[in-house]
This record gives C-alpha cells, structure tokens and sequence, in this order.
C-alpha cells in the first residue's frame, strides 16, 4: 500500500507509520538497519527497487530524501510518502520530498524516523557530498556509500575520494570489482604472486571500477601497473582484460560480454570464467551485509591509488595510458 502525506511533518509522518502498522498487524521489531537514500526529485525508483531487493536478505528501513532547492508553489514545505508491503517486501519505504529552505537540516529531517538502536547506512547513488562523512547525513551514518560510476567524470571522482576518505565509506566502483578480485587472488597465490613483474589493465578510460583494480593490484603486488583505457565510442565498457606478467609466462583473463570470461595460465588449458557485470541489487546486498568499514577499501582509496598515480610512472593523456618506469609500451600492443 502506498500512503501520500502533502505538506506535512516528520512527527506526523512518524505517527501515522505507527497507526498504519498497528492497522496491518506489522511490526518494525524484525528491522535490522535503516538505510537512508540521498536522491534527486524524480531520480529514486532504481534505488527504491534495489533496496527493497535487498531487504530481503536485509530487513530494513528506507529512508529517500529528496530535495527541492526552490519550491514551485506552497513555499517550503514537506510532501511524505509511505509504502508498506506489497513490492515493498519486508522493506518499510518512507519517502520525503523538502521544499526550499524545509530541506536546509536533513539531519532533522531524517532522525525523527530512524528506529531505534538499528546502525544507520547512508547512500548516495547520485551527486555525493565533497566530503560524505561531513555531510548533515554522513554525520549519523556508521557506513556511507556513494558511486562514482554516476559522477560527471567517475575516473576524478576518485581523488575526492581519496582525500575525504574516512572509515566507514565505500564506493560501488569497488563493490563491482568483487567477482574479478576473487578470481584474481585465486590466480595469485603466495608462490604466484611473489613472481609476478608487471601488471597490464585494459578497460574504458571512464571507469573508475578499472582504475580501483589497478590500486588494488599495485598496492597487493608492488609491481609497476600500466593502464590501457579506450573510449566509449570504441565500444569500451568496464575492465576487459587484466595481464599478470612473470617470467614463467602470462596470466591473461580476459572478458567480452555477454560470453563467459576466458583465463588463459603457463602450462594450462584455457578455462571459461564466469565474470557477469554486477546489477545494483547484487552491489547493494553485499554492502549491506556487513557494518563495520571495509579497511581493504581504505587502504587502496588511500594508499593504493596515492601510489598508483605517484612518481613512479607517467600519465600520456593523448593516450589515456599510464606508462611505469622502465616498461615499453610497445611491448602491450
């Protein structure tokens, strides 16, 4: 059921979710995090259709702000919404649109409805804050979660990452390296990894997913890293290949969807690998499945990607390729 509230307020939102359960028999004892959705107007329902999907791992409680910079008609104000059941699953929705200077204190406008001693998860799948932890909602949250895939340049996005980082953030860019970091590390067990020269990384040079890999890879292996990026309109999307170069030959995996990946090993047959492209239901339900901050996250958002872009190499912007020290770039063609 979905319940519209025009020009209202927090408590009154607040008391007619109770009537509402109360009215259906539900109860919000099962809940095990609130997780509040920063949006734009308009922008909600694919984030809506994720978490209500994830709340079937998860219980939850979503929160959606949305904000309105100057109020068309009314003068500022407060439209609630609220949907239980149905799509909903085991999700309670609340959905809060402020008008004009109704929207200046989210902090206020959220903490009325959170439920008690339940962690707190904020997520931003839009523009994000210069600085989540920060934020008026960052500041309540005990996890906060942006994408830089939906920033105007993903690749930058990352150095504001970087310099804001504080435990606790995450970044759906790496949540979607998941499936090729637990390939990779299959790959590169101690005696393997310790053996490993250089790392080649071919992907689109708008992805910040590809550049996440590469930092993780320099700050696993410390060995120079080189990207190879093209252009969407070459048909680049995501990470296509990773090389691990050793002088008992080439790990090479490599994927073109929608066929399976392909891993290529020294004295092995060739192997299919299943590497899919994460949908945003699967990224947000990992997410969501643990409380505490991701440190691996926070040393490659820190460390990883400090040393990637560091002195050690040089960035050919004609090329979009990062050229380490000592490698011959010709030697990837």
């Amino acid at each position: 059921m979905i319940y519209h509230y025009p020009n209202t307020t927090v408590s009154a939102l607040n008391k007619a979710l109770v009537t509402i359960r109360d009215t259906a028999g539900s109860s919000a004892l099962g809940r095990v995090l609130t997780l509040v959705i920063a949006t734009e107007p308009g922008a909600a329902e694919e984030a809506i259709i994720a978490a209500e999907g994830a709340a079937r791992e998860h219980p939850l409680r979503v929160i959606v702000l949305s904000t309105v910079s100057v109020s068309v008609s009314g003068g500022p104000h407060l439209d609630g919404e609220i949907r239980l059941g149905g799509e909903s699953g085991p999700s309670e929705v609340i959905l809060l649109t402020a008008h004009g200077t109704a929207a200046d204190d989210q902090e206020a406008l959220v903490t009325g409805l959170l439920l008690p001693d339940a962690p707190v998860i904020a997520w931003w799948p839009g523009q994000a804050p210069e600085r989540v932890a920060q934020s008026s909602l960052g500041r309540i949250a005990a996890r906060r979660i942006t994408d830089s895939r939906a920033q105007p340049a993903p690749v930058e996005d990352l150095s504001r990452l970087s310099r804001g980082y504080t435990p606790g953030d995450s970044d759906l860019a790496w949540t979607r390296l998941t499936l090729w970091r637990n390939q990779l590390a299959a790959v590169l067990d101690p005696p393997a990894s310790a053996t490993v020269t250089h790392v080649d990384i071919e992907g689109a040079d708008d992805s910040s997913s590809v550049v996440l890999l590469a930092a993780w890879l320099k700050l696993q292996l410390q060995v120079p890293v080189l990207l190879l990026t093209s252009t969407r309109e070459s048909g680049a999307a995501g990470i296509y290949r990773v090389r691990l170069h050793s002088a008992t030959g080439v790990v090479d995996l490599h994927r073109s969807l929608p066929a399976p990946a392909l891993l290529n090993q020294p004295d092995q047959p060739a192997q299919n690998v299943s590497l899919p492209r994460r949908s945003l239901l699967e990224c947000l339900t990992e997410e969501l499945r643990h409380q505490g901050a991701d440190t691996l996250y926070g040393d490659v958002i820190t460390s990883g990607l400090a040393q990637l872009l560091s002195s050690d190499g040089a960035w050919d912007h004609n090329e979009n390729t990062r050229i380490p020290d000592g490698v011959d770039p010709y030697a990837y063609v």
